[in-house]
């Protein structure tokens, strides 16, 4: 899909900035507003569309994806492989159905390798495996961090130990994999790709043990772009909305095994001063979540494909409906009671 919301937003920025310089050749007599105004936007949107389109060839390239048993790595890992790359998929489970099926539908050119983007050992493996599979003259072009896990609850309800948990896989996990495979990629002049969220620009009640990983991941994405620009490797992030049920991150099982675990583990003050009724009432609406969000990932993986071989590729790609761009743009830019207002008149919606 070439015109997504991402790049039609973009193309209105540069809408805004043809309209400051039509006021500027108006004021200086050069032309009317009328004839400058579309003029203008044309070359200037045009120009980002035709930089947007400029892609790189996949000969002699490959590329690292974790978090490849389902979801946004499994999509991709195929993609790419058909695309012509050589694809290393990790795996957390390399003799599970989702590794199964990328050996059965991939290529030859796609290795499934078993990689617990937690375990310091694993990654070493990866790293070694990484390097005997890849044949002369080809190099680790990119490496897409997308490994990810997810849960619900109230700050006092989750345990330090599924804080802990979910920090060493959504945001230590990435950090470990781009330090142990950094030096490939920098040597090449690469892409590090990271799959962040749309929590990671707006939290929300009930999802704060999620929100605060994309939040580091956000933080430690800006801080890599800047110190790897003077190397010439492009790092990116990605964005993407909701999209819970075409990646299954977040399942109905899940949801009540989380819900119990957090209720046995729950101080009685904390059980008494929220209220059984309450509690049960969320993980009502924590269960209609696992069935919302869109099931095709497809914008997704155009998402991570351009960041991996656009030749001028964005910082930050946002696969997401209308609504959270609305909703982050008010997080961002209005004062934070306007967008708490909503967040409260949204969640009264769902009997919150």
């Amino acid at each position: 899909m070439f015109l997504t919301y991402d790049r039609l937003f973009r193309m209105l920025f540069w809408g805004c900035v043809s309209a400051l310089l039509t006021v500027l050749v108006n004021t200086l007599g050069l032309c009317s507003c009328n004839v400058a105004f579309p003029i203008i936007w044309l070359l200037t949107a045009g120009t980002y569309l035709a930089l947007a389109s400029m892609k790189l060839p996949s000969l002699g390239k490959a590329v690292l994806v974790t978090g490849c048993d389902t979801g946004f790595g499994h999509h991709l890992a195929l993609h790419l492989d058909k695309l012509g790359f050589r694809v290393f998929a990790g795996c957390l489970h390399c003799e599970g159905a989702g590794a199964k099926r990328l050996r059965r539908e991939g290529s030859g050119r796609l290795h499934v390798l078993q990689l617990d983007v937690t375990s310091q050992k694993q990654i070493a493996k990866a790293l070694q495996d990484v390097k005997h599979f890849l044949n002369s003259g080809e190099v680790l072009w990119g490496l897409v961090n997308n490994a990810g896990i997810s849960t619900y609850g109230a700050v006092e309800w989750v345990s330090m130990d599924t804080y802990r948990k979910l920090s060493e896989v959504n945001l230590f996990g990435p950090i470990a994999v781009t330090k142990a495979f950094l030096p490939l990629i920098r040597k090449v002049k690469g892409r590090v790709v990271t799959v962040a969220s749309v929590r990671g620009r707006m939290s929300s009640p009930m999802g704060t043990a999620y929100e605060v990983t994309k939040y580091g991941v956000e933080a430690f994405n800006d801080g890599l772009r800047n110190e790897m620009r003077r190397f010439g490797v492009d790092v990116c992030l990605i964005e993407p909305g909701n999209f819970t049920v075409g990646t299954g991150i977040y399942s109905a099982e899940s949801v009540q095994r989380d819900g119990q675990a957090m209720w046995v583990a729950m101080d009685q003050q904390v059980k008494d001063d929220y209220g059984k009724d309450y509690i049960e009432r969320i993980q009502q609406s924590q269960l209609k979540d696992t069935r919302s969000g869109n099931p095709d990932v497809s914008e997704v993986v155009d998402a991570l494909t351009d960041a991996l071989t656009q030749r001028f590729p964005q910082s930050r790609y946002q696969p997401m409906d209308l609504d959270y761009y609305v909703r982050v743009f008010v997080n961002q830019h209005f004062p934070e009671w306007v967008y708490d207002y909503l967040i409260i008149e949204f969640l009264r919606k769902f009997g919150w």
